[in-house]
């Protein structure tokens, strides 16, 4: 499991005030939560869905840019809103509702910045016009002159001479980027600008950190400058290229006052390595081909590992790309056996996500950082072996078409995991256990092989299924039985030598159950007839076609009236997914997707592209909405710093006296 705690926190946020790029020593995880066009699966409400499985596994999530983009479908590239986060992925309320709901569970969100270029609205046929917007009682808009003057290959500036406007005097200081205006980041007007949006992002949103876009298209300095002000705690720029390229990136991220880089890099030659390997069917290109940025002593500090992302995939729009379409396993066990930070890829978790599971798992165990020590072990056409030194052991990972070729002294070390491609093994003196079952909803009898990794003498494995340490007197598991999990239970287990027990490991099981859910819908607006229409995740409609089924069963709480439904939940993977609507279907609101217990959902009036809202109110009926406990006085001010506060719907506002009801107050519903 993850062990990230407030500590951490608090120490990712005193990096965060010395502007150096990525934390040292850091053993968490990324996953880049999204592929193109990926707008349901990875819509805010379904990430948030999903907390309970990857907070666990995952310390940060880079999602795409979340700012409206003047369109219904778009990935956020060409962006036209900077303050304004509705997005073709889910409502602002949406976007704020799953990064608190991440970051109560210690996973921070990472995101997509994309300040290269801005994209128009494009009134009347403009090609400068840019959209006013307000926030924190500041309004801000880019002109004309905060467009690079050879922008578009000097076609903007032709255009702005015909209808008697100017660009810049400033010409770009990286690549063009057609389609959309690039800015003039020497600008004194476009930098304040972006470093209020980067502020709004963390301070006001919830992010945490940045991922740049495109940072070829503008000088490193900038980034550098950019960082020192906003203060992410995590920051990564995209610079495609080899690793000369982007160590030289790294460096001028420090900008002209940073003593350390601000910004880390995706490692490309990481990703490199691994496709060539995997296309020629030759692994030794994981020895011999440039060397990624996470072997390098000082720079895999700030090297963002990867396999794949979406621009590497193939997209729906035919662009054609490299992607990894085999030896999914090997490459993500490399990925996550080495230092730097490992970013795994949405598509990838989706598809092989128990084994990812256990990869992480792996990785903790070992106690592999970013700042990690590797060496090579082996390389041939067929497999290549390299070991990471962590801080609780040493990680052997050998992958390639024939990793059982590569045999470690079974003396040193112990195989604990193997799969399709790739064998881990662990250097017998970390003294602990390997739990293969990952933590996580099962259905029926799991049988969990615990395996010892350990030099002590006498060794015995001992473990208890309640929760509590164990001791000398818990139950002892002989070597090769499988333990049998019949009953949801926290496991845990270690080596037991000379009295004394020595690296104990947990695991969380819930064993499902088949059992019935109900969903309660209540409405503040005038509704008329209420229509379920409702389907699982297999899209088997369980109230027929739409609309649905009128629902009038009811039951009143505190003067509200509840329409209700039950569902039956027959598996662990099985979610209800359901739209409410009323006779005529005038009136229809916008999909609540993923529902496994009892929710209270009711229709506020608030809407998002013609579909009304259902807030999710089922903590407030089921336990009633109080004033939560009196923070300390230095927290308070924090929250209310600039006089921040949210309505239920995402909305600021900038006195919270002056808003009746409930409001979001440091992530907390408190009512006024």
């Amino acid at each position: 499991m993850k062990r990230i705690t407030l500590l951490l926190w608090a120490i990712a946020l005193h990096l965060a005030m010395h502007a150096q790029g990525w934390p040292t020593n850091y053993e968490g995880v990324m996953m880049q939560g999204f592929y193109w066009d990926s707008y349901d699966e990875t819509s805010w409400a379904r990430l948030e869905l999903q907390s309970d499985e990857i907070a666990p596994y995952i310390d940060l999530i880079w999602v795409p840019q979340s700012g409206w983009c003047n369109s219904g479908y778009s990935m956020g590239y060409m962006p036209v809103y900077y303050f304004n986060q509705n997005s073709a992925f889910g409502t602002e309320a949406q976007l704020r509702s799953m990064i608190a709901t991440y970051r109560k569970k210690g996973t921070g969100f990472i995101a997509d910045v994309v300040i290269n270029h801005r994209k128009n609205v494009g009134k009347d046929g403009s090609w400068v016009d840019f959209p006013e917007e307000t926030w924190n009682g500041k309004t801000y808009k880019m002109v004309p002159t905060d467009i690079c003057g050879n922008d578009d290959g000097g076609a903007t500036a032709n255009w702005a001479g015909k209808n008697g406007l100017s660009l810049s005097i400033n010409d770009d200081t990286g690549d063009d980027w057609s389609s959309c205006r690039d800015l003039d980041h020497k600008n004194p007007h476009v930098q304040e600008i972006i470093k209020d949006y980067l502020k709004f992002l963390l301070e006001d949103v919830g992010y945490v950190g940045f991922r740049y876009d495109m940072v070829k298209g503008f000088w490193a300095s900038f980034i550098g400058d950019y960082n020192m002000s906003a203060k992410p705690a995590f920051s990564v720029g995209e610079y495609f290229d080899g690793a000369t390229k982007i160590k030289e990136w790294i460096n001028y991220s420090k900008g002209y006052v940073a003593e350390y880089p601000t910004s880390a890099a995706f490692d490309f030659p990481f990703r490199y390595c691994m496709r060539n390997a995997i296309e020629e069917r030759k692994w030794r290109h994981l020895g011999e081909d440039e060397q990624p940025l996470a072997f390098d002593s000082y720079y895999k500090q700030y090297a963002v590992t990867f396999v794949e992302n979406h621009d590497t995939e193939s997209r729906t729009n035919g662009t054609i790309q490299t992607p990894i379409w085999k030896d999914t396993l090997a490459a993500n066990a490399y990925l996550l056996a080495m230092p730097g930070t490992p970013c795994v890829f949405y598509r990838h978790w989706h598809d092989c996500k128990y084994q990812i599971k256990q990869m992480i798992l792996a990785r903790h165990l070992a106690g592999i950082t970013n700042t990690s020590g590797s060496e090579e072990k082996w390389r041939d056409d067929n497999y290549y072996a390299r070991v990471a030194y962590g801080k609780r052991g040493s990680l052997l990972c050998v992958v390639g078409s024939n990793p059982d070729g590569y045999k470690p002294s079974s003396s040193e070390y112990t195989e604990f995991l193997s799969g399709k491609g790739f064998r881990y093994y662990l250097n017998r003196s970390a003294n602990t256990v390997w739990i293969d079952v990952p933590d996580g909803t099962y259905e029926g009898l799991q049988k969990v092989k615990i395996t010892p990794v350990t030099k002590l003498s006498g060794a015995k494995i001992v473990y208890t299924l309640d929760g509590t340490e164990p001791t000398a007197k818990s139950s002892v598991l002989t070597t090769g039985v499988s333990l049998g999990i019949k009953s949801s239970c926290t496991l845990k287990a270690g080596i037991l030598s000379g009295g004394k027990v020595y690296g104990i490991q947990s695991r969380k099981y819930e064993i499902f159950e088949p059992h019935d859910i109900t969903i309660y819908v209540s409405s503040d607006v005038t509704w008329g007839s209420m229509y379920f229409y409702a389907w699982d995740n297999d899209n088997k409609e369980l109230n027929g076609a739409w609309p649905g089924k009128r629902v009038s069963t009811s039951t009143t709480i505190d003067g509200k009236k509840w329409f209700h439904q039950s569902f039956s939940l027959k598996s662990p993977q099985q979610c209800i997914n359901i739209s409410v609507s009323n006779l005529t279907g005038s009136r229809k609101t916008l999909d609540v997707l993923g529902l496994r217990s009892d929710h209270y959902l009711c229709i506020t009036g608030d809407k998002f592209d013609d579909l009304y809202l259902l807030e999710d109110q089922s903590a407030d009926v089921e336990t009633g909405i109080g004033f939560p406990p009196a923070l300390p006085q230095e927290e308070e001010e924090r929250t209310w710093l600039n006089g921040k506060c949210y309505d239920l719907s995402g909305r600021e506002f900038f006195n919270d006296k002056q808003k009746k009801g409930i409001v979001i107050k440091n992530g907390r519903k408190v009512v006024y």
